[in-house]
């Protein structure tokens, strides 16, 4: 099979003018940082190659120039996007594992720890993608798409996978997703600003006071959830997930007169309070954060690629994205506390900071480093504000119904993030009226099935406290 890709001459290639490298790619591909996302299929049945090979050429490739370029520096050392010519047969990994086994659970999470801590080629463009042709307790066969975050941040990358699939039910329908909860409250945002102009201030002065020391000179307590070690971002991972109802979230939500990030935030959050005592923490005192990203573009909706690549989009291709600090609380004895307080305590805070200038405050900081110190300085900023605190969390929004990517249903899928110097990173994901939350765990440190253990006990004391016990 002939994988090479000819669309495009190189004579034509040398004509098409190079696109900058922005300055957030910049920062998250450096010697410094190197931070990659995975997203993991799970199919219902096993993987055809040529119709794989077919949608890869003809959907994914076009999405975006990225796809297609690698990273070099022009006469003046500024990075730039290079076209170049592609050949799948690079970027097409089909690993083979001894066969006779009924399951191959362990090798598909040695094989993603194995590209997790290696670096793409730089003299390819920045993904891969890899077919698992073996089945696990979850799926008849894998795809995991390895996905530099210089590309795009999550909502980009999301965007340009779900291009890629098609309803199961009636391919000629287009994807539904779940309802955005807060798009009244943004219809309502001049009276918000009017009404809350002084506690605004307010939090805009203490969110970017912190988040400056957070980068700087503070950090969290070493803790059973974070090793603080030099080097971490290097270390194995494990991946662990557990499955929610969408539909008992929300019954959360709106018991608490929340929103479903912060029924999920608090889950989260008690889940660490548990997984702290079941491994013995000191009863000292200890500060944990988490850094919860926040997607700053003016809407939240997936729309069409085009609409993405227009410069005066209101949904631009890129990274699009801040931080926000948000402290986990902690008690000495979590068995005994409301477990409902830790959603309170997230819809608390939340809320205030999205009452609040401060990222756009650390935004203009960034910009003004880069442009006195350089982009690195800025990759070492961002490391230390990722690897001071104990956590990042991140949360994607998924279609409604089932779909397909290249005539392939897909049973489940989750994304993660690698690369990060932190021990515990955490993505959430939803898909058909579930959520799946997914644990990227330091090996070896952290007890990946205690921790999910603890997450569901999480859930379950949360869902009693707030609607009562199930039947």
């Amino acid at each position: 099979m002939n994988l090479k890709i000819n669309t495009t001459s190189a004579k034509l290639l040398d004509e098409i003018e190079d696109e900058p490298v922005s300055p957030q790619a910049q920062y998250l591909n450096s010697s410094v940082l190197y931070l990659s996302i995975l997203a993991v299929f799970e199919l219902e049945i096993p993987i055809d190659d040529s119709q794989a090979f077919s949608t890869l050429e003809n959907l994914l490739l076009p999405i975006n120039p990225r796809f297609s370029s690698i990273m070099v520096k022009d006469e003046h050392g500024t990075p730039r996007w290079k076209r170049v010519q592609i050949n799948l047969e690079d970027h097409i990994k089909v690993p083979m594992f001894p066969p006779g086994l009924e399951l191959y659970d362990d090798y598909l999470q040695e094989y993603i720890v194995k590209i997790a801590t290696n670096r793409l080629p730089e003299d390819k463009p920045l993904w891969n993608i890899h077919i698992i042709k073996y089945p696990t307790k979850n799926a008849a066969g894998s795809l995991v798409f390895q996905l530099h975050h210089s590309l795009g941040d999550g909502f980009s990358l999301m965007t340009a996978l779900l291009h890629c699939v098609k309803r199961a039910d009636n391919p000629s329908l287009p994807l539904t997703y779940p309802s955005n909860e807060n798009s009244q409250a943004r219809k309502r945002g001049v009276y918000r600003f009017v009404s809350n102009f002084f506690p605004m201030c307010i939090n805009t002065v203490k969110d970017f006071s912190w988040s400056l020391m957070m980068s700087t000179v503070m950090k969290d307590s070493t803790t059973p959830i974070r090793s603080g070690d030099v080097g971490i971002e290097n270390r194995p991972i494990t991946l662990s997930t557990v499955t929610f109802s969408l539909s008992d979230i929300k019954q959360i939500k709106t018991k608490l007169k929340g929103t479903v990030n912060d029924a999920i935030t608090g889950i989260i959050f008690y889940g660490i309070q548990l997984y702290l005592q079941a491994v013995g923490q000191e009863k000292k005192p200890a500060k944990v954060t988490a850094l919860v990203l926040l997607n700053t573009r003016a809407t939240r909706t997936y729309l069409p690629i085009k609409e993405m690549a227009r410069h005066d989009s209101k949904v631009p291709w890129g990274n699009h994205y801040a931080f926000l600090h948000i402290s986990v609380p902690m008690h000495k004895d979590p068995k005994n506390l409301d477990p409902l307080n830790s959603i309170e305590h997230a819809k608390k805070i939340i809320k205030a900071k999205r009452n609040s200038l401060g990222v756009y405050l650390t935004a203009a900081t960034l910009d003004l480093m880069r442009k006195f110190k350089g982009p690195e300085a800025v990759s070492r900023q961002l490391y230390n504000t990722l690897s001071n605190t104990s956590m990042a969390i991140t949360s994607m929004v998924g279609p409604i119904e089932k779909v397909q990517i290249a005539n392939h249903p897909i049973k489940s899928f989750y994304f993660a993030v690698t690369g990060s110097p932190q021990s515990l990173t955490i993505t959430v994901i939803s898909y058909m009226g579930m959520i799946r939350v997914v644990f990227g765990a330091e090996r070896d440190f952290i007890n990946s099935e205690l921790l999910v253990s603890c997450m569901e006990k999480s859930f379950e004391r949360i869902s009693e406290e707030a609607v009562g016990k199930r039947a």
